[in-house]
């Protein structure tokens, strides 16, 4: 007799709503601090990004955020972390480039996509095209030309192999038919010292962290990758007014969570996120690091990283990278 009357207690909770218990957790949630995983060291883009929406969110959630970098692999550790997480609400991931990049390039990696959802984009970054002052180039035009007339002798830096700012040179390449060769360093950082010192001929960059070189004069911007003019750099063309028809890259960044997150609570945090990046401080805070506030919702999101997937494909395939 008891054992039916629990049964009946069960089965009346789980009528309340159409999503039965998720509901009403969901109607809950959050009750205690949830953890945003951040895979990159302190400092960086991505992380700064962080550090600007997380007090915001916790405001409009009533929980703390408490921000958890988990650097290594190119990003895939964080995002692999977040993958193996409950889908509880209570462990979101800053969602970024290696997303859409990495199932581009590696041959495994320690979690499938389909384990991530998209929650929300808040921003987008150019990267931007730079050469040293000194060289004399002052357009992309004359950068070709002058990558043509000596196929393989000009170099260009990147972050590291697979990276944003690898595959954005990539890019350029297959669209110029200019032969450049690949030097990775050790960080952006040790690539704009090289560029500067005249190690290497190029660098592609986000546009945040080569913005003060630029505006000192010490490294020369030739174009954006965005479609439309940077407001930090309101005189530097696009890549698409530059000659480089279609050329177009994002380094952006949002918040996903595990796949299968309760459908109220991924409405909730939705919701929460919307309140946020469309807070005056928060656009203002991100155009002053020389991004892009860009709002979309998990839909929205979810079409942009297909298609930005598609085309690190066909980058990859162009450079014949491939990576463990």
């Amino acid at each position: 007799m008891q054992r039916r009357n629990w049964i009946a207690a069960v089965a009346a909770l789980l009528a309340v709503s159409p999503f039965g218990a998720s509901n009403a957790f969901a109607q809950t949630w959050p009750t205690r601090p949830i953890k945003l995983v951040v895979p990159f060291p302190p400092g960086g883009l991505i992380d700064n990004m962080a550090r600007l929406v997380a007090p915001k969110l916790a405001l409009e959630l009533g929980q703390p955020i408490v921000i958890d970098n988990k650097p290594g692999a190119g990003g895939n550790l964080g995002a692999a972390e977040a993958a193996r997480a409950a889908a509880d609400g209570y462990t979101l991931l800053m969602a970024s480039p290696p997303l859409t990049i990495s199932p581009a390039l590696y041959t495994k990696l320690p979690y499938k996509p389909e384990q991530i959802a998209p929650v929300a984009l808040l921003g987008r970054v150019p990267n931007v095209l730079m050469v040293n002052p000194a060289s004399g180039i002052n357009t992309v035009a004359e950068l070709t030309a002058l990558a043509k007339s000596k196929p393989g002798q000009l170099n260009y830096a990147s972050n590291g192999q697979g990276t944003s700012l690898h595959l954005s040179a990539e890019l350029y390449k297959s669209q110029s038919g200019a032969f450049v060769t690949h030097i990775p360093y050790r960080g952006a950082a040790a690539g704009l010292t090289g560029l500067m010192a005249g190690e290497v001929n190029m660098m592609f960059d986000n546009l945040p962290s080569a913005l003060g070189l630029i505006n000192g004069g010490k490294l020369k911007a030739l174009a954006v990758t965005t479609p439309q003019r940077s407001s930090a750099l309101p005189n530097v063309p696009t890549m698409e007014e530059a000659g480089m028809k279609g050329y177009q890259v994002f380094a952006w960044f949002g918040v996903a969570a595990p796949a299968g997150l309760p459908a109220p609570i991924a409405q909730k945090l939705e919701q929460a996120l919307e309140r946020v990046a469309s807070q005056p401080e928060v656009k203002a805070a991100m155009l002053k690091a020389g991004a892009e506030p860009a709002w979309a919702n998990a839909q929205g999101l979810a079409s942009f990283m297909q298609a930005d997937m598609a085309q690190w494909k066909k980058v990859a395939a162009f450079a014949k990278i491939t990576l463990d």
